[in-house]
């Protein structure tokens, strides 16, 4: 037990990380294959009625027989129902946790992988969205570079993720970063021709409390 401790005393430490150390690497891949038997905080599925959810779909619109990319998809929740509102279309999941990915639908192209190297072509997809999941990456420059090379131009990539301007409202892993909303906007326009965000909340019909920013983008 206490070196069970010990390993959450550090995983829970206030002290930012400022580089993606091999150690560190290794303490995150780590942290999500041993959270993938927790299905009650990390779930393999998502109500489609909830407006992260929504908003991809709704912003990429008719995907036809595109390619869409889901960047660090946990159990494939999200790219489950963008993959039934578009079935022509090839939706892969990537994810750095090989236990994660055992969750997500067989008719999804799942992938493992880091969001600071993604395993595929420049300008390959016609979508791409992360969500929760570049708060992980530590390296934030590189992996929104990553994210936009992978899309073919004229694109469109959705970011969604934590304010930093609410932070502390929630215990987070040492590595975890928020994004203040210019932040991202910032590295976005380095690569996309349109960038532009707004607060959302999980219901549509519920005022946004600013936890939560969407980054929509155009590349």
């Amino acid at each position: 037990m206490p070196r069970l401790m010990g390993f959450f005393d550090k995983l829970f430490s206030k002290k930012k990380p400022s580089e993606l150390t091999p150690d560190l690497a290794n303490e995150i891949r780590r942290s999500f294959e041993e959270s993938a038997g927790d299905e009650e905080h990390f779930p393999s599925t998502i109500d489609p009625r909830i407006y992260h959810v929504k908003l991809i779909v709704d912003y990429f619109g008719d995907l036809g027989t595109g390619r869409a990319l889901d960047i660090g998809c946990g159990k494939g929740r999200f790219a489950r129902i963008l993959k039934e509102r578009n079935p022509e279309a090839e939706v892969a999941a990537m994810d750095l946790a090989v236990a994660m990915l055992r969750f997500a639908d067989a008719n999804l192209d799942r992938v493992a992988g880091s969001m600071l190297d993604l395993p595929f072509r420049s300008g390959s997809f016609d979508a791409a969205y992360a969500t929760e999941s570049l708060e992980h990456a530590v390296d934030i420059e590189r992996a929104v570079g990553e994210m936009c090379r992978v899309l073919k131009p004229g694109a469109k990539l959705v970011i969604i993720d934590k304010n930093a301007a609410h932070w502390g409202r929630l215990e987070t892993p040492q590595w975890e970063k928020w994004f203040h909303d210019e932040e991202l906007k910032k590295l976005l326009r380095r690569h996309c021709r349109h960038v532009e965000s707004k607060p959302v909340s999980y219901w549509e019909d519920v005022e946004p409390d600013g936890m939560f920013l969407a980054w929509l983008a155009v590349k």
